[in-house]
């Protein structure tokens, strides 16, 4: 019952535009925990969330990392899965008329490690036209410009990859950010000056886990990103000082969200939207759970619509 009156309340409170895409709804999946099209199809209804974003894809086929790649973490889970996939052809030909056939809105995620290889990733996505809804460019990725680190952590080079996207992306552009920096408003402000409609905020955060059995890393490839409720704090933190810093962006909170509440917190921080992640590997429907939840506890605040919660605790 609760379920069915959560659903009936997220369609009254009506949709969002989120970096100049329309949703129905400011639920979506997170860009490597759902799968590359409808892994998550028999667990909720993928036609009714926000949008589906899929695993970020390389402009060609990609091995990953070494195995073990994921394991629990105190609040979290740890995984150095290495961005496998398909390649952006192969996703275009395969998974997106499976994602098209179930009625979802697809954001499509891409990742490179210098500006050629995201512009080449970002060239094949022009023959899906208008079937994906936007780009999210996920820049948590190695840099590979003559310079260390990772590409997020310098606001000139992510820009860079952003502005070359967006010259040749028939959609709007998405950037993805990772705040394992504390220059993370300077990296929202120049991808966004860089064209940039909207940004996610965050990716997972820099860890490692050993073994005292054995003296062993847990994961194949040494370290890893840390995901799930442990870095929620970290995500509202970025989403706040972000919104602060850039008042009419769109704003995508990710990180730790597992509940309607860690959801509305998000968005009065500063998010016009959330996606679930960590969350669904629990539960496979999160998203959608998470979204009628929200929905509900929206509703018995007095919220008619999401933009009464959306910056809140700016307007307090």
């Amino acid at each position: 019952m609760n379920k069915r009156r959560g659903a009936r309340y997220l369609e009254q409170m009506g949709g969002v535009v989120i970096g100049g895409v329309q949703l129905s709804n400011p639920f979506m999946t997170a860009s490597g925990t759902s799968g590359k099209d409808i892994e998550l199809g028999g667990y909720m209804p993928l036609d009714r969330l926000g949008a589906v974003v899929v695993k970020s894809l390389f402009h060609e086929p990609w091995d990953g990392n070494p195995s073990p790649r994921v394991h629990v973490a105190s609040s979290g889970m740890m995984n150095a899965v290495g961005l496998q996939g398909p390649g952006v052809v192969a996703w275009v030909h395969e998974s997106l008329p499976k994602l098209e056939s179930a009625g979802a809105t697809v954001v499509a995620s891409i990742w490179g490690r210098s500006v050629h290889e995201y512009v080449l990733a970002a060239e094949q996505l022009v023959a899906a036209g208008n079937r994906i809804a936007a780009i999210e460019v996920n820049l948590s990725c190695p840099n590979l410009e003559g310079r260390s680190g990772i590409i997020a952590h310098d606001a000139s080079l992510a820009g860079s990859i952003i502005s070359a996207v967006c010259a040749q992306s028939r959609v709007p552009v998405w950037a993805k950010l990772s705040a394992n920096t504390d220059r993370i408003v300077e990296v929202a402000t120049t991808v966004s000056d860089a064209g940039a409609s909207a940004v996610t905020l965050i990716n997972t955060m820099l860890g490692m886990q050993i073994d005292v059995r054995t003296s062993q890393r847990t994961l194949g490839n040494g370290g890893g990103g840390l995901s799930g409720s442990a870095i929620h704090p970290i995500a509202v933190r970025a989403v706040h000082d972000v919104r602060l810093a850039l008042p009419d962006i769109s704003i995508i909170g990710v990180g730790g969200v597992a509940s309607a509440a860690d959801a509305l917190e998000m968005m009065m921080a500063g998010a016009n939207a959330v996606q679930i992640g960590t969350a669904s590997f629990a539960r496979p429907d999160a998203t959608w759970r998470i979204a009628c939840d929200a929905a509900r506890k929206a509703h018995g605040l007095g919220a008619q619509s999401w933009s009464s919660i959306v910056n809140s605790v700016h307007r307090n």
